[in-house]
Parts: structure tokens; C-alpha cells; sequence
């Protein structure tokens, strides 16, 4: 049985450009995989603590010497992890703020980044140990960013989830949301066409 992880990483929750378009495409999905899992992780619902040196410590300390405030950041970390380790479709809903991601995601990905856990260090450089999944990044702008300079986000993303193994990463764009009418009824029918494009059944079914 096929498990998708959809992570909503947009302020407004499931009302979020960015959290409706990964909407369509895991609707697509499950019609694709009607015995197939859907976990969703709604980032603003339940936010994920900043990483700060206390939580930090506690992935630091050795699991028999951990105190019970330092157990439960772990335990939290396991959770997210498992739902990231169990899921073979990850679809995220990316929205752009101020040219970066999200602080939710960013703290998010502070805590699924574990050595040992989902990478390891080696002699050849790190080594992502979440192999296996196919990733759909939905990602939303006010501007137009995609394939210029100022698109940080999407390295930044495809770089992060290569380093946990998740090589497989199809970016779809919603821009110029910000502009006028006009163009974001542009960006996001674009971004719809890109989508029925992806979910074809034959492309998503497990």
C-alpha cells in the first residue's frame, strides 16, 4: 500500500494557494491509489518549534541520558521523521516569502535533517538515507521568480531534499500572483495545467 505526505507550508493553512493547488494533485492521487495512505502535516495547524539550542542538545545527547524535556523534543523529531520515512509521494505546498520558504518549513527541516537518522556523514560527504520517493514541490509566488536569480527557493528545497535522499523532485509554479487579476488567473491556470499534466493516471498510480 502506497503512503503521499502532504505538507502545507503556507500561513493560511489549507486556505493557501499554495496547500489548494497540492490539494488537486493529491485528490489525483488517491483516485489513482484508492487503497493508498494520505497523511497530511498542516504546518500552520501544528507548528513546528524553532530550533534552538535546547532542542538542538537534545538530538546531541545519548538517548539513555536524556532528560524528560529532552526525550519529548526527540520523540516530537521521531514523529515527523516517521511520517517522512513512511511516505513513498511527498507533495508540498511551497509558498514564497520574502524570497525564502516558509519559517514553518524551515523549522520543519531543521527537525528532519538528523544525522544518523535520515542522513549520515561519510568520507565522500553526506549521504541521505530517505531514498525511494518521488517529491512534488507546488510552489506559489507574488512575483515572477522561476529560473532567475532571485529564485533562491527552489535550489534551496531541491538541495535539502536531495540531502535526505528524496532526489526525485518535480517543481510545479504558480507566479505573478500578486500582480493584478490578470496574471493570477494566469499563474494559477498555468500551474493547474501543470498539474492535470503530472497526475495522468498512469503517472501516479502506485
Amino acid at each position: 500500500m502506497s503512503t503521499l505526505l502532504q505538507l502545507n507550508a503556507s500561513i493560511f493553512s489549507a486556505d493557501g494557494q499554495s496547500s489548494r493547488l497540492a490539494g488537486k494533485l493529491v485528490t489525483a492521487w488517491r483516485e489513482a491509489n484508492p487503497g493508498g495512505t494520505v497523511i497530511v502535516r498542516d504546518l500552520a495547524q501544528a507548528p513546528v518549534p524553532h530550533l534552538d539550542a535546547a532542542r538542538f542538545g537534545a538530538f546531541l545527547a545519548e538517548p539513555a541520558e536524556r532528560t524528560p524535556e529532552q526525550a519529548a523534543v526527540v520523540a516530537c523529531s521521531d514523529a515527523l521523521i516517521d511520517e517522512l520515512r513512511r511516505a513513498d509521494v511527498v507533495v508540498l505546498g511551497l509558498p514564497m516569502y520574502n524570497f525564502g520558504v516558509p519559517s514553518a518549513l524551515k523549522a520543519y527541516f531543521d527537525h528532519v535533517a538528523r544525522a544518523g537518522v535520515t542522513f549520515r556523514y561519510t568520507e565522500k560527504g553526506p549521504v541521505g538515507l530517505l531514498t525511494g520517493k518521488q517529491a512534488y514541490v507546488i510552489a506559489t509566488r507574488g512575483g515572477r521568480y522561476a529560473q532567475t536569480a532571485g529564485d533562491h527557493q527552489s535550489a534551496f528545497v531541491r538541495q535539502f531534499l536531495g540531502f535526505l535522499g528524496i532526489d526525485e523532485v518535480t517543481f510545479v509554479y504558480a507566479e505573478g500572483l500578486a500582480i493584478d487579476a490578470a496574471a493570477k488567473a494566469a499563474g494559477l491556470a498555468q500551474a493547474e495545467r501543470a498539474i492535470r499534466q503530472l497526475v495522468a493516471p498512469d503517472r501516479l498510480a502506485a
